[in-house]
């Protein structure tokens, strides 16, 4: 019997890629999105099943939860649905603000919740989560960016504790930098006062010269988090990603912070 994912956020970039190498790979994929009326590509696959849901919206999340269960059994849920909201904390309004905790952590949270009692009946499961390597050390211009990845990295560590009784895995993606649509669907926010500064990070992570993940290749680390056998927590990805990490392992936090003010300052 074939195995079924299901995925958020699968009209672009690393969710849509997901989307088609597991379907290649033989899975039955239930591909969520916002608007599934406007895609043209997954619809056209015979093992995928394109079904609406907005991670903002909680009554859809149970109604889409429970549409996808009366299908047949789960095996993965990839929570992938974010976006980027970067720009100085000043210049944010509270609406950005709750939107960005909305969508990246507790639509990731909400949706989890919705899939653990049929994962726990069944004692079998595993929750895929598209974190970031800004979850795991923090930048420049981007608090609320990573403040939800860094919730998600706690919580995710927590909950894994609770689940492996029940034979239930949590798994994290970390990428660096990524050449996908979600840079386009970001939101930046500016501020005068922060313009040098925002300016300078920004040249300094669109060094033509660093190395760029696509999401295919990140699809491919998705796919072998579902499939490896390991309750391996992390999965950093991506050259940059896998760099900047080892380093900061390697010097510590505040030497770290230190190289951040001089990458800043040059």
């Amino acid at each position: 019997m074939n195995k079924t994912i299901f995925i958020t956020g699968a009209s672009s970039g690393i969710g849509k890629a997901a989307a088609k190498l597991f379907a290649a790979k033989g899975w039955n994929v239930i591909a969520t999105m916002r608007k599934p009326e406007n895609e043209t590509e997954l619809n056209l696959l015979d093992n995928v099943k394109l079904l609406p849901l907005d991670v903002t919206n909680v009554q859809q999340i149970q109604d889409i939860t429970q549409e996808t269960l009366a299908l047949g059994p789960v095996d993965v849920v990839f929570n992938n649905a974010g976006y980027s909201l970067l720009g100085p904390l000043e210049a944010t309004a509270d609406e950005q603000l709750v939107r960005q905790m909305e969508t990246n952590f507790l639509g990731v949270v909400r949706v989890t919740q919705a899939f653990i009692p049929a994962f726990r009946a069944r004692k079998a499961g595993l929750f895929i989560t598209t974190s970031s390597s800004a979850g795991l050390m923090a930048f420049p211009v981007s608090s609320m960016y990573d403040a939800s990845k860094w919730a998600l990295e706690g919580w995710s560590e927590s909950l894994s504790f609770e689940l492996r009784q029940f034979g239930i895995g949590i798994k994290n993606i970390e990428p660096g930098l990524v050449a996908t649509e979600i840079g386009d669907k970001g939101v930046i926010v500016s501020h005068p006062e922060y313009e040098e500064l925002a300016n300078k990070f920004f040249a300094a992570i669109s060094d033509p010269n660093s190395v760029v993940s696509t999401s295919e290749q990140i699809a491919e680390v998705v796919y072998e988090a579902a499939t490896d056998g390991t309750d391996t927590l992390r999965y950093v990805c991506g050259e940059d990603a896998k760099a900047w990490y080892a380093q900061r392992l390697a010097v510590g936090d505040e030497a770290f912070r230190k190289g951040i003010d001089q990458l800043i300052a040059g």
